[in-house]
């Protein structure tokens, strides 16, 4: 996130690095639509090789997550469609049966995948996949359960999720850009909801993504589609390495937090796949 942008401003994410697992798939498997299959960009990375770089600048392309391949032989097959029909139209089957695979909340993962699918029709050059939106929301805040909170049928987070004070103590330094409106904090900004959102982010690229005519941070639906155009705006081209690094490195200035969701996304499509 680009510091005067995106929502964590260089701060350490609420669930840390814990949610992130090992493991590198092909991004051919993050997406959520079918589509017709590519030869990989010629950024493609060997499996191992996003472990071992630092990148020093957003641009900086340590892999693709949606479409590295392991091994780089060969990339594995796309997991099943959520829906080619309407935008934010998914299939129950499918999201009961991956979320059971990934072990994604359900109502979280509807977030993720309606979103993707939103952007897919606004966005369609992005190339958006839905694990991208699932990995950041498990790092940013285990999938809207961070400090106890969960997910209501609505997709509300409850307790709201609100991230410690930006005050320059151990976090980026951010005084107050909403009055206090999203994070209760009049005179510092804190990231807020189940993706993390720093107010003025929020009050730049906020969306009703739940279809009741507000834009809620602390709701996923909103959050997940704020999110994902967020990460259209900062990379572009998602399904090559540098268009998703430089999305993923604007939403936190930080290498280790890129590793994390490359780690979780890559995790998530090799269990639904």
């Amino acid at each position: 996130m680009a510091a005067s942008d995106k929502s964590r401003a260089g701060q350490r994410t609420l669930a840390g690095t814990a949610a992130g697992a090992a493991a590198v798939v092909a991004g051919f498997a993050a997406w959520l639509i079918l589509l017709p299959h590519s030869a990989p960009p010629v950024d493609v990375r060997p499996a191992g090789y996003a472990a071992a770089v630092q990148p020093a600048a957003p641009n900086a392309a340590p892999a693709a997550a949606q479409q590295a391949a392991a091994p780089p032989i060969a990339p594995p097959a796309e997991p099943a469609a959520a829906s080619q029909a309407a935008p934010a139209a998914v299939d129950p089957a499918w999201l009961g049966s991956t979320a059971a695979a990934a072990g994604i909340p359900d109502r979280a993962l509807l977030a993720y995948a309606s979103a993707a699918l939103s952007v897919a029709r606004t966005d369609p050059a992005c190339r958006l996949g839905w694990t991208t939106l699932a990995a950041i929301g498990a790092v940013e805040s285990g999938h809207g359960t961070h400090g106890g909170a969960s997910l209501a049928a609505d997709g509300t987070a409850a307790p709201r999720i609100v991230g410690p004070r930006l005050d320059g103590t151990g976090f980026a330094r951010i005084q107050d850009t909403d009055s206090g409106t999203f994070d209760g904090d009049p005179a510092w900004d804190r990231a807020v909801g189940p993706l993390q959102f720093i107010p003025s982010t929020w009050l730049r690229y906020g969306a009703d993504g739940s279809g009741d005519g507000i834009a809620d941070p602390q709701n996923i639906d909103d959050a997940a589609l704020a999110a994902g155009r967020y990460l259209c705006a900062a990379g572009g081209d998602l399904s090559s390495g540098a268009g998703w690094s430089a999305a993923v490195y604007a939403y936190n200035h930080s290498g280790e937090y890129l590793q994390s969701v490359l780690a979780q996304a890559n995790e998530y499509a090799a269990k639904s796949s």
